[in-house]
Formats: structure tokens, C-alpha cells, sequence
């Protein structure tokens, strides 16, 4: 690693200025550009003391070897120059957008001698506009299909027009009317061109000209009596028409917009943007994103800017305005959170589009509801890549030799398990235990814990906590043992009976394997690697009840979400695993997990609380009775005034029922237990194939 202070620039060498920087290795490479309002102050901050620099930062300065700048007359013209460089140099420690596939357009080739409509993916090339992306190629043909009876535009290739020509007769689309020839002179070279024109004109959204254009001829013929011709653009017009239902109208005729969103974590995202023209979903694109640097949302929304709309031709004013390709720039660009230079990046766009462009953050009405849709689809599309990734049984393997290797383990950790304690303010203590098996959740061995506390009214912190729940599970994993004979020292008879009756598991079975389904009984199948949500408080506890137990076969660590730093017992300083590391991706994956079950079952005992009432406690006064006595009372406090003899009046009730209600009621704790806030931490709803809980 190199010493940034090897390679800082001397006082006074940094103007200050705007201008773009660019950090390279001791190769030479590039490995990150960054753009600045005053680059003195910029540059300045990354040669501060390193050990208060986020750890990402620390990575760059450390890796880098030298420093370079240049300075520019505007914040605009940073901005331009700094996409452009990150597009030449890809530094590695940029962000980087990764489409989640090759998106298809449809393509206008107008710079050509006779414009040809077609399929194109990658690069956009000069002189052709572009329509879409769309989400698949069988999409655009169809829509082609269609506008070909209006518009005989040539979809022919190069080789099958050059043929035609040379052979004086058209393809098969030329003899159907779905293509107007001019490989034969069927049509001029300037009409052809106008045709393909108008082409590109409906697809931009001006689909009302040529509709009424139609109609007109329609009712001309009709006039004429001439009902063949006349059905012809009945049957056109009808083709219109369903070309233009494919896209569904979201907005106002004529709103041109962008609308982006965000969903993800600290390490990747995924973003989404729909491409609104004329009021009609014209196309949608996406990426995953790989958060290389340390940025907030409004510095990712100025970077996926620059991505999207980099490559505009700047001043296309026409092309912009009727929306001729997703990478020309609309009036309006919906974000989920404004960039920081917000000024300096409208007049960058604007200055793409040749005309005035806003970008702004939806707040209600039908743009906001989009934008709802765009953030759900943003949220889908990281589910599915963080399914994709965790499904592969290369991937998998290798964040466990990863694991293996960053911890120094004998061995890969093919069962894991994760703890996490989930509270609120002390109350409703639940910890949580989940269960991965080969890289892939075991959903059918988690089990959720009730913390008890030394007096049974819970621990006093997360990390008595987590100290109660390790010696519980491993406690009974150890009795388990004991009872099929395999531990040499084993538990005295009370210890195995305690350790027993923590899991409420029922009769002690003859072995760690279950007689009846031929399965190791619950907790008699130890884990190769302990994981705790935390830092070193909670792995300190968990490491304690561990060696309390005379348990050193079990690797343990913490996962502190923070930083995602790992945590070793007894170490001061963590182990950091590469951001792109899926041994990390697989620990996040465990932890987050471990944290969302834990949430579930609190969320359940914390309802199970809050409707708990003195009337539970009352000997034969069940839930229709109790439900029988607030309904003719009206309240619990109006309840609490009856005497005994007006509680026997409600049907279903008794002299005997009546006083132990009053008895129960008189005494102290009558009241509903009140609803307690919110955790602090939040999590997915549990899912349907939750387990139950064990433990009280």
C-alpha cells in the first residue's frame, strides 16, 4: 500500500477552481476521476489522516501513487469532462452501471441513402434515430409488423437490398405491399426517405397527423364510391390504432419525461427508468449498480445522469423534443432525490437538449404514482439479481472457500448459523437463529428464542442477549450429544434435563438422529461458523458462553453493518473482505436474514402483548365470553364498575364466572397493555413459510 502522503501535492501547487482530478496506480492506470467545485479543497480532504477516511476512500488513496488535475471555466464543463474521462479510463473505483441486459432498439437509419428500420443493440451510431429500449426484440417486430401497411419503409439488410437490385426484382415484402421497393424503383429515393421520416415521426408519439390524414382519405374514397380503397385505410388506420395501444398512455398527451428510481443497500443498487413520451411508456431500461465509491443517493442520481444522457448529441433540439431515442434528453427528469449540483446539471442537460429541462422529485398526482411503480420495479429487479447470485453453485462455492480463507478455517463453513436479538426498548425479547446449508437457506432449522433474563423478565442488553441465547442452543447441543453417548465428559443429569427443556423439544430422543424421519434431531447437528449480528461487544458475549460450555470446534465472528466489517473474538481490528467479495455478499446475506426473522417473531410477541387483558386470566373465561362482556359493557373500565350479579345477567354467564371476573378485575395490572413504539430497526413482513417459535 502506498503512503498518500508520498504523493501529495505540495501547498499552493492545487488551484482553486473547478476542474476534474484523476487519481492513477503505480502503473498508470486510472483508477478514479471525480469532479470538484474548488479542487484544493477537494483534493485536500482525500490527504487528511487516513484512519478518519471511509474505509473505500482509504482503499483508493492507499492504492493510488499519484495525483493529477485539470481545471475548467465552469461547474458545466467539470461535469462533461468528467463523464467523458470515466468512459475512457473505466476506473475501478468509479461506480460502475451494469445494464442487467443488452436492450434492444428500434432503429431509423435516415444518414442512409435508403433509410432501413431495424433491430439494434450496443453503440448508437450518428444519424440514426432510436426508439425504445424495449424489453424484448419479438416486441419491436411486432410493432413493425403493423406500421409496415402505412409505412413500406425497406427492413431489408444490405446483401438482400444489394441482390434485389441486381436481380430487378423485390423480396417477398415488396410483392406483399409491406415494403415499398426502391431496390427496383417502385418508389424514388427522396419519397422513400420522406416515408421513413414519418415513420420515425409516429413512433416519436405524433400519431395524431397521420390518423387524421387517413380518416381523410378514408371518407374521400367513400365519397367516390370507392369502398375497396376506402376499406384498405379502414384497415390501416385500424393498425394505427393497435401500434399505438401497445403502449399503455400513464400521463397527459404530450408530457416527455423521465422518470428514475433507486432500491438497494450500501454496497449495490438497482435502478430503473421509465421513458415517457407523449404521455405513453415508450420504453424502460435497467442497471445494477456497484457502489465502488463511497456516494450518497443524490451523487448516484448525478452519476446515473451522466450515464444515461452522456452519450446525447448536444443541441439536437428536434431529436430531443419529439423523444427520438432514450438517451435524448425530455423536458422534465423525475429522480428520487435531487443531485447536489442541481443548477450545474440542468444546464448541463439543458444544454444537450437545446432547450429547457427540469428535474425535480415527484411529490403527488399521476408522476408520483409512476414513480411508485418505477421504484417497485427497481426493488423486483434487485430481488431477482440477488436470487440469480445466490442461486449459482459456482458463486456459492466460492463465497465459502472466500469465508474460509478470510477467517482461517480448517475447513469451508457448508452449515452456518446467525444469531440477532430483536427488542423494543427491553420488551418482547426475541433472538433469532437461521440456518444456511451449502451457500442456500435451510428455512425448515431456524428457530426463533425467547429471552428470559436472569429473573425472567428479560436480559438486561443485546449482549446478555446473545450471551443467553449461545449457551442455550449449545447447551442443548451438547445434551443432545450426551444423551446418544458421544461426549466423553458429558453434563451432569440437571444440566442435561435444563439444557432439555430450553427448546421444549419434548421426550429426549435415543441419538442425534430422529428414529421416525431419519433427520439429526434439532440442535445436535453443530455449525461449522457462529455468526452474530454485531461488532466486538456481541462476539465477545458469544465467544464467552462458548468457552463456558468447553466449545473450541465452532469459528465464530461478527458482522457489523456499518462498515460490513467482520469481527474476530478477541481481535482489535476487523477483517475486511473486498466490497465485490461473495464471501462477504454471503455473509450479508445470512446476517440480513437472521435480522429479518428476529424482527418477525418480535412483531409477533409484541402483538400477542398488546392485546393481553386481566380477563385472560380469569379460570373458564375464554375469547367468546370476554368478547360477549366488552360488547354489552362497552368498555373494560364500565366492566370494572359492574357488580357481580350485572356480569351474570350477559348470557353465557354464571355467579361463579361473574366473581372471579370481578376478583380478576379488582385487582392490579386490569388495564390493556398499552402498545409500545415501534423497534428502531425494520424489516420484510415474515413470510408464509415461517416457523413457529420455540422457547417461551
Amino acid at each position: 500500500m502506498a503512503d498518500p502522503a508520498t504523493y501529495r501535492p505540495a501547498p499552493g501547487e492545487i488551484p482553486d477552481q473547478p476542474g476534474v482530478y484523476r487519481f492513477r496506480d503505480k502503473d498508470g492506470r486510472v483508477i478514479y476521476v471525480g469532479k470538484a467545485k474548488s479542487l484544493r479543497s477537494r483534493l485536500n480532504s482525500y490527504f487528511q489522516d487516513v484512519a478518519g477516511l471511509h474505509p473505500r476512500t482509504q482503499q483508493m488513496v492507499t492504492t493510488a501513487a499519484s495525483v493529477q488535475w485539470t481545471v475548467v471555466g465552469t461547474e458545466v464543463e467539470a461535469l462533461a469532462l468528467e463523464y467523458s474521462w470515466i468512459k475512457e479510463f473505466d476506473p475501478r473505483f468509479n461506480v460502475k452501471y451494469r445494464d442487467d441486459k443488452s436492450y434492444p432498439y428500434l432503429a431509423v437509419t435516415l444518414a442512409d441513402q435508403f433509410p432501413r428500420v431495424q433491430v439494434m443493440r450496443g453503440a448508437k451510431r450518428p444519424g440514426t434515430r432510436y426508439f425504445g429500449p424495449y424489453a424484448h426484440a419479438w416486441a419491436i417486430r411486432e410493432t413493425v409488423d403493423l406500421l409496415l401497411r402505412v409505412f413500406p419503409v425497406r427492413t431489408c439488410s444490405a446483401g438482400v437490398f444489394k441482390r434485389a437490385r441486381q436481380q430487378g426484382r423485390p423480396c417477398l415484402l415488396g410483392y406483399i405491399d409491406k415494403c415499398s421497393a426502391p431496390c427496383v424503383g417502385k418508389i424514388s429515393q427522396e419519397d422513400h426517405h420522406v416515408l421513413a421520416e414519418e415513420f420515425a415521426d409516429f413512433m416519436a408519439g405524433d400519431t395524431a397527423r397521420f390518423t387524421r390524414r387517413l380518416t381523410q382519405r378514408m371518407q374521400e374514397a367513400s365519397a367516390e364510391l370507392d369502398f375497396e380503397r376506402a376499406a384498405r385505410l379502414r384497415d390501416d388506420i385500424g393498425a394505427l390504432k393497435r401500434a399505438t395501444e401497445k403502449n399503455a398512455v400513464v400521463l397527459s398527451d404530450g408530457t416527455d419525461a423521465d422518470i428514475f428510481a433507486l432500491a438497494g443497500d450500501e454496497l449495490e443498487a438497482a435502478v430503473q427508468v421509465f421513458h415517457v413520451r407523449d404521455g405513453r411508456i415508450r420504453g424502460q431500461r435497467g442497471w445494477v449498480v456497484e457502489k465502488v465509491e463511497d456516494v450518497t443517493d443524490a451523487q448516484l442520481v448525478e452519476h446515473l445522469l451522466q450515464q444515461v444522457y452522456g452519450d446525447a448529441p448536444a443541441g439536437d433540439a428536434g431529436a430531443a423534443a419529439s423523444g427520438a431515442a432514450a438517451g435524448s434528453v425530455p423536458r422534465e427528469v423525475l429522480v428520487p432525490v435531487l443531485p447536489d449540483d442541481l443548477d450545474q446539471v440542468q444546464t448541463w442537460l439543458s444544454g444537450l437538449r437545446g432547450g429547457r429541462v427540469h428535474v425535480r422529485v415527484p411529490q403527488r398526482g399521476d408522476k408520483h404514482e409512476l414513480a411508485e411503480t418505477v421504484r417497485k420495479n427497481a426493488e423486483h429487479a434487485l430481488a431477482l439479481h440477488r436470487t440469480r447470485r445466490a442461486g449459482d453453485l459456482t458463486t456459492r462455492s466460492q463465497a465459502l472457500q472466500e469465508i474460509q480463507e478470510a477467517l482461517g478455517l480448517d475447513s469451508a463453513p457448508l452449515r452456518i448459523e446467525c444469531y440477532d436479538v430483536s427488542h423494543n426498548q427491553g420488551t418482547f425479547q426475541v433472538a433469532s437463529m437461521v440456518v444456511f446449508e451449502d451457500g442456500l437457506a435451510r428455512k425448515s432449522e431456524y428457530r426463533t428464542f425467547g429471552i428470559r433474563g436472569p429473573e425472567g423478565t428479560g436480559a438486561r442488553d443485546d449482549t446478555a442477549a446473545m450471551h443467553e441465547v449461545i449457551t442455550r442452543r449449545f447447551r442443548r447441543y451438547l445434551a443432545e450429544r450426551e444423551q446418544a453417548g458421544d461426549l466423553e465428559l458429558g453434563l451432569g443429569e440437571d444440566q442435561v434435563a435444563e439444557a432439555l427443556a430450553d427448546a421444549d423439544a419434548g421426550p429426549v430422543r435415543s441419538g442425534p438422529i430422529d428414529e421416525t424421519t431419519g433427520r439429526p434431531q434439532r440442535f445436535a447437528y453443530p455449525p461449522n461458523l457462529v455468526v452474530v449480528d454485531g461488532g466486538p461487544p456481541q462476539v465477545a458475549a458469544a465467544a464467552a458462553a462458548l468457552a463456558e460450555l468447553g466449545i473450541d470446534d465452532v469459528a465464530l465472528c461478527g458482522l457489523a453493518k456499518r462498515l460490513e466489517e467482520v469481527w474476530l473474538p478477541g481481535e482489535d481490528y476487523p477483517v475486511i473482505l473486498q466490497r465485490s467479495s461473495e464471501g462477504l455478499y454471503l455473509l450479508q446475506r445470512v446476517r440480513d436474514e437472521a435480522h429479518r426473522f428476529a424482527i418477525t417473531a418480535h412483531r409477533k410477541k409484541r402483538s400477542k402483548g398488546m392485546t393481553v387483558s386481566a380477563l385472560d386470566t380469569v379460570p373458564g373465561l375464554g375469547p367468546a365470553r370476554s368478547a360477549a362482556l366488552l360488547k354489552h359493557f362497552g368498555s373494560l373500565k364500565r366492566l370494572k364498575a359492574a357488580s357481580a350479579e350485572e356480569i351474570a345477567t350477559v348470557p353465557g354467564m354464571g355467579a361463579r364466572t361473574a366473581a372471579a371476573v370481578v376478583a380478576a378485575l379488582a385487582g392490579p395490572g386490569d388495564a390493556t397493555v398499552p402498545a409500545p413504539a415501534e423497534p428502531v430497526a425494520d424489516a420484510p413482513q415474515p413470510t408464509a413459510d415461517t416457523p413457529g417459535m420455540l422457547g417461551s
